[in-house]
């Protein structure tokens, strides 16, 4: 019998959705007005958004505990600003973490007129952190790149062709990990995801994983349970 670690998929098509006509979001937890007892936070991490902001446009929100803010745009590039007057431009191969502290704000732009983004931003509940920004070049597959270090939590992203495999070793083993499927496929400790697709996993020291389609994109976040 295949050993199964301990696990829950957070599937796409049971995120939580909100449209407007210049913006989209796909929620993996409850976030805004979407509730379900189901998609309660992952440890630290408490929120995972994937949005689309058309061209011009848009939107700010607030912090109510201090938590760093992951920004990783996935097609095109945004522009962020927080209270304290940290700003940026950001594009697809980097990331940007903000520390915020309780009841402060930051705005994230497309500085596109006709052109959509799309962005993924993880909110992760930690104490203590500072202004982050990291590069990390996907053209080299078939490896996960370590791209932040943190007290608290890892982030971790690859590119893989089909049938190529990998093993995620946890750095502290009383940590969690959360795996989001960004593109394509992967079966992950004998599950599979496709995009969209999150698996929460504890109580696991290593993570396999093995593409089942080409340039499939994988992000893992070792984090505080």
């Amino acid at each position: 019998m295949i050993p199964q670690s301990k696990g829950k998929m957070y599937l796409s098509d049971e995120r939580g959705y909100n449209e407007m006509p210049w913006f989209r979001t796909y929620n993996t937890f409850n976030f805004g007005r979407y509730f379900n007892e189901h998609k309660q936070p992952f440890g630290a991490l408490y929120v995972l958004n994937e949005d689309v902001l058309a061209g011009g446009k848009g939107f700010r929100m607030q912090v109510e505990s201090p938590a760093d803010i992951i920004l990783l745009p996935i097609v095109g590039a945004i522009t962020f600003t927080t209270d304290d007057g940290h700003h940026g431009w950001l594009e697809a191969g980097q990331v940007q973490v903000l520390h915020l502290a309780p009841n402060t704000a930051f705005e994230v732009r497309n500085p596109y007129e006709n052109d959509l983004v799309k962005f993924l931003q993880l909110w992760i509940k930690t104490p203590t952190g500072q202004p982050t920004s990291a590069t990390f070049d996907l053209s080299h597959k078939d490896l996960l790149h370590t791209i932040i270090n943190h007290d608290t939590y890892h982030l971790s992203i690859g590119k893989f062709n089909g049938r190529a495999e990998a093993t995620y070793s946890l750095k502290d083993k009383n940590k969690g990990i959360f795996v989001f499927n960004i593109e394509g496929a992967f079966e992950v400790q004998y599950r599979l995801l496709h995009n969209g697709d999150g698996l929460g996993l504890w109580e696991v020291a290593d993570v396999e994983m093995e593409a089942l389609s080409n340039d499939a994109i994988i992000l893992l976040l070792e984090v505080d349970m």
